[in-house]
């Protein structure tokens, strides 16, 4: 009898012990939202304040929970992936973007000051040249005689996301099919807002809503 009370009392200790490993292994911790954006601002050196374009999403990669925390910080952009279970910094990526408008203005201006004969034709050289790449923003804003200007088409998107300002947005001029558009995105909010507007009319020929 006594032998059977002392295999009945191992066999439950060792299924406790079971149960209590298997349950740290199952416990399913999760960091949140706010902890992996705190690590990401913590190794970027940035406060939250000073960030634009915020977007974090909550995914789950061969099995291991994870956070992909994105942001950009004037020309830099930032992108981390957290585990989500200990905080552990996966991956980290920083770009520096230039605006559209400047990186393709320096071509233009070097073409018509290094160029030969009078001012005016090495100008329109120089435009010709832009004009060609009608996939640069800078570019085909510089060629392209549109009704609706950049700024009034800024504003126009932005007033459909109250709170949003320019550091939340960013657009370009395409040329696409025989008519001018502008193509953009607005983060704001956990939001992501894409919109195409009508640069001789400027109405709006797509605007789509996202939530991360």
């Amino acid at each position: 009898m006594r032998r059977y009370k002392r295999l009945t009392t191992a066999l439950l200790a060792a299924a406790l012990a079971a149960g209590i490993v298997t349950g740290c292994g199952a416990s399913g911790r999760d960091i949140g939202q706010d902890e992996a954006k705190r690590i990401a601002f913590e190794d970027a050196g940035v406060s939250e304040s000073d960030i634009s374009r915020l977007k974090v999403e909550k995914d789950r990669d061969d099995g291991i929970l994870q956070y992909d925390v994105q942001f950009s910080v004037d020309e830099k952009e930032y992108s981390y992936d957290i585990n989500g279970a200990n905080g552990e910094i996966l991956s980290a990526d920083v770009e520096t973007k230039g605006t559209a408008g400047q990186s393709a203005a320096a071509p233009g201006q070097d073409s018509a000051a290094t160029g030969t004969g009078d001012a005016p034709a090495g100008e329109n050289a120089g435009n010709t040249g832009n004009a060609g790449n009608t996939g640069n923003a800078g570019n085909t804003a510089g060629a392209a005689n549109v009704a609706v200007s950049e700024a009034d088409a800024k504003a126009a998107a932005l007033e459909r996301v109250p709170g949003a300002t320019e550091a939340d947005l960013r657009m370009e001029l395409d040329f696409d099919d025989g008519y001018y558009i502008y193509e953009g995105d607005i983060i704001y909010n956990q939001k992501e807002y894409e919109f195409e507007i009508d640069a001789q009319t400027g109405s709006f020929l797509k605007w789509s809503e996202e939530r991360h």
